[in-house]
């Protein structure tokens, strides 16, 4: 972050400093355990733990002053109503002393991390990007992001989730984006929208946030994201992903870009269409055609568990996607798993797909059938929730592969090391309910 004193953070977000007057120059932390010398601690009361009890660690690691709820005893501290209003504020006020930074907000249903961070690899190449691993796309993400820059940084990536109309809005008020990119409308959250239409209408709001002099970039062969060009007064670029993408024996996509063959080192086609919207923006900003090329082959996995595949010594590939799931995404991954698998025997172990609402059991039901329509040999529904994977897959008549239920990742691991075998391929994907388990049993051993 930029060099404040205490006491015009305290100015900035409406609060009252307690205590001695000094000077940050390190970052924001929420987390006492990362606090560096000269950071500023945020203090968040939770249900069950309150932050403010970690105040004295946090000074003691370096911290020189907390924003809080509450005055702590002993430490300089500026008092505010909200701490997550404070911190949106005083990222908009750190922000606005930054009118070099180039904004770029990234939103979809699916692939915002993935492709965040391969724009933030591109930009790399121009100048000091801040776009750190994870998705930190909420109220609380968003402004521990940006007050991460500083007076050096060039480009800020900023990946924008919604749960409900306006969270967006909120987000681009915080962050008002230069640049803004729509990878794609999906069901993901259907069951707190009620609609996709309700989706694609939040994930509008970046466009519409979009200054006169900005720049759209949307995903041109998604129906709803084309039709937000309609919407914003900005510049327009609708990105298409070419006919001729074809996958290597290591399920890398290759197709031609600019009139140049490129093959991507990431897994799985649904990254080329990541991957253009990444190059558009570079372009946008200023990254020569020649070096976008050679990007585009270095592109590396930054964000844990998001279509990470690594080799067992037996001969297993593992495809670690277990951070999040929703069925558009693991529609994509199985496709991955079998262009990866091809000759190959293939297991999926699917976790439960959260906030999908009325369309809960049709959304499993249709991950299942879809696993069994690509010729998936093993299907592993984990936890009662998932079962109607195994009823989709069961309506598939042609299918001959196997589906099993089991109770929780324990039992799924037991079930895959029932079955596996050498030189399997093996899909872990599950919403947060620590599907990853079975993705670091299979990690041990490799």
């Amino acid at each position: 972050m930029i060099p404040l004193r205490l006491s015009e953070i305290a100015a900035l977000t409406g609060g009252a400093l307690h205590g001695q007057d000094t000077v940050v120059t390190g970052g924001v932390e929420f987390d006492s355990r990362k606090i560096g010398p000269g950071g500023l601690f945020a203090a968040f009361v939770g249900e069950k733990v309150d932050g403010h009890d970690f105040a004295a660690a946090a000074t003691a690691n370096g911290a020189v002053g907390i924003i809080g709820s509450r005055a702590v005893g002993g430490v300089s501290t500026i008092v505010v109503p909200d701490v997550r209003e404070a911190l949106g504020g005083l990222a908009r006020a750190v922000l606005d002393r930054l009118p070099d930074v180039t904004v770029i907000g990234v939103t979809g249903s699916s692939g915002k991390t993935s492709t965040k961070d391969m724009i933030a690899q591109l930009l790399q190449r121009i100048g000091p990007t801040i776009a750190p691993a994870g998705s930190f796309n909420n109220e609380l993400g968003l402004p521990y992001t940006v007050l991460q820059a500083t007076d050096k940084t060039r480009f800020l990536v900023l990946e924008m989730g919604a749960r409900g109309p306006g969270h967006i809005t909120y987000l681009c008020g915080i962050a008002p984006p230069r640049i803004g990119v729509v990878i794609n409308v999906g069901v993901a959250h259907v069951g707190e929208f009620g609609s996709t239409a309700a989706i694609a209408k939040a994930k509008s709001e970046l466009v519409r946030a979009l200054p006169a002099d900005g720049i759209a970039v949307l995903n041109g062969d998604d129906p709803q994201v084309a039709a937000m060009a309609e919407l914003t007064s900005a510049e327009v670029q609708l990105v298409h992903v070419p006919d001729d993408v074809e996958l290597d024996e290591f399920g890398r996509p290759a197709f031609t870009f600019d009139g140049q063959p490129v093959t991507l080192a990431l897994r799985g086609a649904h990254q080329v269409g990541n991957a253009l919207l990444a190059a558009a923006v570079a372009r946008r900003c200023g990254l020569a055609q020649d070096e976008i090329h050679k990007g585009l082959t270095e592109l590396k996995l930054i964000s844990a568990r998001r279509m990470d595949v690594f080799d067992r010594a037996d001969g297993v590939t593992v495809i670690d996607d277990s951070y999040n799931a929703n069925p558009d995404s693991t529609a994509a991954a199985l496709r991955s798993l079998v262009g990866l698998g091809r000759s190959r025997r293939t297991i999926a172990v699917l976790g439960y797909h959260a906030e999908l609402g009325a369309s809960e059991r049709e959304g499993h039901a249709e991950v299942g059938a879809l696993a069994a329509a690509l010729g998936v040999d093993v299907v592993i529904a984990v936890g009662e929730s998932a079962a109607p994977i195994l009823d989709g897959a069961a309506s598939v008549r042609s299918w001959e592969g196997e589906s099993v239920l089991v109770s929780d990742q324990a039992a799924a691991i037991s079930a895959v090391r029932q079955r596996l075998r050498p030189g399997d391929v093996v899909l872990v994907k599950g919403s947060r309910y620590r599907t990853w388990d079975v993705a670091d049993n299979l990690r041990a051993d490799s």
